[in-house]
């Protein structure tokens, strides 16, 4: 919550909690244009908010959810507000809320997104989402500041989306970009005591993910469902060791279930209930 400092325990910590108690799987709101539509609502902040509140009510029991920033920020600083209402609201219901906001800059700039994301900002949620293709040591003001204010960092290792594969399948050495982006990561979470809270993405479709076995932090899956993620096939992904927290991450497969906030409820259980293995 903003202002809280790094009393209690670290993401890493809550995180592996919080999905103990309510499983593993990650729901999504992304209110996307084509979805306001399928709900009947108009493609506007109040449009946004509905949606967003019908997410809310369905998502409550669940360990973290992940709001897409670009489908609020589409609405400029009403479609912020609305954002901020929603993370408020999540954790209200004790829920972790990821930030999808996928920030990356250098030096004062990565700092600015630092403190937006991860400090006393009311943008501000317990984890966030990071490109390190600008360089990983360039993600070191987030993750300092994620450190001291207790949050998580989820960094972009490997992604579904064919043109990713130019660089991250590119050789660094003996590793690929992506791998190196993992032992980066690992590196981290080794320099601190407890669960890591700095997490990795890697993509459920992906041919070959790069090996996550000493991460000692979360793998973020996402791609679950209607992206052609089989939620049978995680077990295992990228060598996880058991126990490894894998949370898979649905958006379209469960969102196409609403309005009704009880079917969208029960898409997300029955997806929650088909992961449960991989606590």
């Amino acid at each position: 919550m903003p202002g809280a400092g790094r009393a209690g325990p670290g993401f890493g910590r809550r995180l592996a909690d919080a999905v103990s108690h309510r499983g593993p799987l990650c729901p999504g709101i992304d209110p996307h244009p084509e979805l306001l539509a399928a709900w009947g609502l108009t493609a506007d902040a109040d449009g946004l908010a509905r949606f967003s509140d019908a997410c809310v009510a369905a998502f409550a029991g669940f360990a973290i959810v992940k709001p897409q920033v670009a489908f609020f920020e589409a609405y400029g600083s009403a479609g912020f507000a609305v954002l901020e209402r929603t993370i408020a609201a999540l954790r209200a219901e004790g829920v972790l809320v990821l930030a999808d906001a996928k920030r990356g800059d250098i030096g004062s700039t990565m700092a600015a997104y630092a403190q937006a994301w991860t400090g006393d900002s009311p943008l501000s949620a317990d984890a966030v989402t990071a490109s390190p293709y600008l360089g990983f040591g360039a993600l070191g003001p987030l993750l300092d500041s994620a450190a001291a204010h207790g949050r998580g960092v989820f960094v972009l290792a490997a992604t579904s989306n064919p043109e990713g594969a130019s660089v991250q399948r590119a050789r660094a050495g003996e590793r690929t970009v992506a791998q190196s982006v993992v032992d980066d990561a690992a590196a981290v979470n080794a320099a601190a005591p407890g669960p890591g809270s700095v997490g990795v993405v890697v993509g459920a479709t992906v041919a070959e993910p790069p090996d996550v076995s000493a991460l000692d932090g979360p793998v973020l899956v996402p791609g679950v469902g209607a992206q052609g993620g089989r939620p049978e096939a995680l077990g295992g992904l990228g060598g996880a060791r058991p126990g490894q927290l894998l949370l898979p991450a649905v958006s379209r497969e469960v969102l196409r279930a609403g309005p009704d906030v009880a079917a969208l409820r029960g898409a997300a259980e029955r997806l929650r209930d088909a992961v449960g293995y991989l606590v």
